[in-house]
């Protein structure tokens, strides 16, 4: 808390206040020293124990006279505080969830380490909307632009395999994730998209989808995720139960690095957990939020605090010098 006074020369005037305590001090010095031709006089009224009003009243109305001028003086006390003008990004994060996540190649298997590193990501943004797109056969939205993250963590958290019929349409999660930023303000509208494969479904090409992202300014940010050469990948097995079988590691990566170079964004490759964590801080360094910090301090008055005082003090002096306290001259 910041106390300041608005008009802070009344203080000056508080330097009236020890000159009025001297001349007090004098005053009943010189009284001190009256004489009497008889002593008996004072000896009476030393018997009785006489409280000094007088002497009460004068220092409170010190005291009024002190309040008042502090009063006039505006004391203020203030709180500071920020004003955070931020030019939020606009992000879409369009995952694959696709039966082929489910290979074990990036620990505990693709999905899953795409959720906790996406998880991360969302995490550690503060000001920027964000919504969440899958796709296997279909694309579809599954959660709009949001900034309450809670919501989308909790969407994120449910993504599974199996939830669209099985595919991998590239071109018709891209054109869900546009279609959600396209009537976008922000300055910046970015997608980034996870895929284990290559483009296999669907009624729209990638490359169409990536210059439809171009004209509307959004950038896409695409990541391939799988091992090279070959993966394992469980199956089900209705007599054995569950085994795994090597499944070879299908990235369209030419096309990836295309769409990402239509839009002037960047392609990359994660072949385990460690580079896939290390792809989304890459992209979250790239994409920074522009953020403006203004200080102020907000002050609130504290003048009628003193000046209230000051006028009860008063009228009671005077109530009480004039009733219970009365001189008679």
């Amino acid at each position: 808390m910041i106390i300041r006074f608005a008009n802070p020369l009344y203080l000056l005037l508080l330097s009236v206040i020890p000159l009025a305590v001297l001349w007090r001090l004098k005053w009943r010095a010189r009284r001190a020293a009256l004489k009497f031709s008889n002593i008996g006089v004072i000896k009476e009224v030393g018997k009785k124990k006489v409280f000094p009003v007088k002497e009460l009243f004068f220092w409170l109305k010190l005291f009024i006279i002190t309040l008042l001028i502090i009063a006039f003086a505006r004391p203020q006390s203030g709180v500071k505080g920020e004003e955070v003008i931020t030019q939020g990004i606009d992000i879409v994060l369009a995952i694959d969830v696709s039966s082929s996540m489910l290979a074990e190649d990036i620990k505990p298997n693709r999905i899953e380490a795409a959720k906790q590193v996406a998880a991360d990501f969302i995490k550690g943004r503060k000001h920027d909307r964000i919504g969440l797109v899958v796709f296997a056969a279909q694309g579809y939205t599954q959660c709009p632009l949001t900034i309450d993250y809670s919501v989308l963590l909790n969407f994120l958290d449910n993504l599974k395999t199996g939830m669209i019929e099985d595919g991998t349409a590239i071109g018709m999660g891209l054109a869900t994730a546009i279609n959600r930023l396209r009537t976008s303000q922000a300055k910046s509208k970015i997608i980034i998209l996870l895929t284990d494969g290559r483009n296999n479904r669907g009624e729209i090409d990638p490359l169409t989808a990536a210059q439809a992202a171009n004209a509307l300014n959004i950038k896409i940010y695409t990541v391939g995720a799988g091992t090279r050469g070959t993966a394992m990948y469980p199956v089900n097995d209705p007599l054995f139960g569950k085994r795994y079988v090597p499944m070879k590691v299908d990235i369209d990566e030419s096309t990836l690095m295309r769409i990402a170079d239509i839009t002037g964004a960047s392609y990359f490759r994660a072949t385990n957990t460690e580079q896939l964590k290390k792809v989304y801080h890459e992209i979250d360094k790239m994409e920074k939020t522009k953020i403006e910090v203004k200080e102020y301090t907000r002050y609130s008055e504290l003048f009628y605090f003193f000046a209230g005082a000051a006028l009860f003090l008063l009228l009671a002096v005077v109530v009480l010098e004039n009733t219970r306290f009365r001189s008679i001259p």
